[in-house]
């Protein structure tokens, strides 16, 4: 199969189940107000999906950040994400022209239950390709040793991590336009710092909107942190979720080279009705690579880290 023929694999687009949605409604009407992102249709309604979308891709859905450990106790929490994640992988099967995989769900006020997850739920479920981390829980950074099990457990059992930015309530001027990006460069850096690399070699974490800052501060990382810190955060996996910008793209490329690159784009967002795929695809076909790097990106990269060929 060509390059042109292959479906892109986004491995970062994201969903909100109906009977979790409602699950959560029943705990707290105001989410809608809370995050009126929310209330993007293509979040719940499929068909709808299928029908704007601008290019075919296959995506790796993981649920929109209403987090249960933000709202209910520990087992409450751990009950909602199991079954969140059942709903997430039956999406799968049922639509399988749109998604080839999903990202579980796990409660950050329950570290054995999400261990559990991980051992019971997402190794024995074939749709589901690893596990969901946010840059902040509970008030703390994801790289509070607290939650140090969950990456540890994640290495042992060789899932992937996606991570994705929330934003840190302490700061009175959260903006969607630049804080999501400080948010997930500072943990990153907090990951690094606290040698999670180190203590779990083989771990794999993929970061949302194509790394944050840290390609565009290169040279400040080399040059204020230590060489081991440096070259741990080339171990990072990135997307291509920022809306286009091939320049911006080619020094992400760079920085993280083109097998820790891969095509994924914050779908339904960015773009409305259905996100910016389309428009990212473009900005990948322009960057100054060869045919078989912009494959790696596109489709090659997702397949090999995620092991899609043998689940879809």
């Amino acid at each position: 199969m060509t390059l042109a023929q292959e479906i892109p694999i986004d491995v970062f687009a994201h969903v909100v189940t109906p009977q979790f949605y409602q699950k959560m409604l029943a705990i707290d009407a105001k989410i809608p107000e809370k995050a009126s992102y929310i209330q993007n249709q293509a979040l719940v309604d499929f068909d709808y999906r299928r029908q704007h979308r601008t290019i075919p891709t296959r995506q790796v859905i993981s649920m929109m950040n209403i987090n249960p450990e933000d709202y209910v106790d520990s087992e409450q929490a751990l009950a909602l994400c199991q079954s969140a994640n059942q709903e997430l992988a039956a999406l799968v099967t049922t639509h399988p022209d749109q998604f080839c995989g999903a990202v579980a769900m796990v409660p950050m006020n329950n570290v054995a239950g999400a261990r559990a997850i991980m051992r019971d739920q997402v190794k024995s479920t074939t749709n589901l390709l690893g596990i969901q981390l946010f840059t902040r829980a509970l008030g703390r950074s994801i790289a509070d040793p607290e939650f140090d099990g969950v990456f540890k457990t994640a290495a042992e059992l060789g899932l992937p991590i996606w991570l994705h930015p929330v934003f840190d309530d302490r700061k009175p001027d959260n903006n969607i336009v630049f804080s999501w990006e400080y948010e997930l460069t500072q943990a990153m850096r907090e990951l690094v710092v606290g040698g999670v690399f180190q203590r779990y070699p083989d771990l794999k974490i993929i970061v949302h909107h194509a790394g944050a800052m840290v390609p565009f501060f290169a040279g400040r990382i080399n040059a204020i942190m230590t060489p081991g810190q440096s070259a741990d955060f080339h171990k990072f996996y990135v997307d291509t979720a920022i809306l286009g910008n091939t320049a911006a793209l080619n020094l992400t490329v760079d920085y993280f080279g083109t097998d820790h690159v891969l095509f994924g784009t914050d779908a339904p967002f960015g773009i409305l009705p259905v996100g910016a795929s389309s428009k990212i695809a473009i900005a990948i076909e322009h960057l100054p690579l060869s045919t078989a790097e912009k494959a790696q990106i596109l489709f090659s990269n997702a397949n090999q880290l995620l092991a899609l060929s043998s689940n879809s």
